[in-house]
């Protein structure tokens, strides 16, 4: 595994919650995919909305969770639907870290709206694959200096 993919592979699994929420854990990103088939544990999504700054309630159009299901997940283990969206808004986290510098200066662009994703805030783009994949494309445009 490159540095820049165990660097970033070590950056996701904080932002997750780390070993301690998610065991032994991932040691790559294809890891990841049996994580995400078995159900992440409640705690990765509360440890991703306290990365955040974010309410579970500021995050239930993002990750499309209602209520109801979240106060069902407290003792069990998240679905894989849900799992997989909570991975796909902390990748996206993670990346925006690391283009824009630090936590705080992603968590701005990603709540403010931006002319190059029509005016959106990016972080409400993340419930769609074809959303995340444009906000993913705009970030790595900022990474290559390409003006967005």
């Amino acid at each position: 595994m490159s540095g820049t993919a165990a660097i970033e592979t070590q950056a996701l699994l904080d932002f997750l919650g780390g070993r301690k929420t998610l065991g032994l854990g991932p040691r790559a990103q294809a890891d990841f995919v049996g994580l995400v088939r078995h159900g992440l544990p409640y705690q990765a999504l509360r440890a991703v909305t306290d990365s955040l700054l974010l309410s579970l309630k500021d995050l239930q159009g993002t990750l499309q969770l209602s209520p109801r299901s979240l106060q069902r997940r407290k003792t069990a283990r998240l679905s894989p639907l849900e799992s997989e969206r909570i991975l796909r808004l902390a990748r996206v986290a993670v990346h925006a870290t690391q283009v824009l510098g630090d936590r705080a200066a992603a968590l701005d662009w990603l709540s403010t709206p931006n002319r190059a994703l029509s005016g959106e805030q990016p972080i409400h783009l993340l419930d769609t694959d074809v959303g995340t994949n444009e906000v993913m494309e705009v970030l790595d445009r900022i990474l290559y200096g390409v003006y967005s």
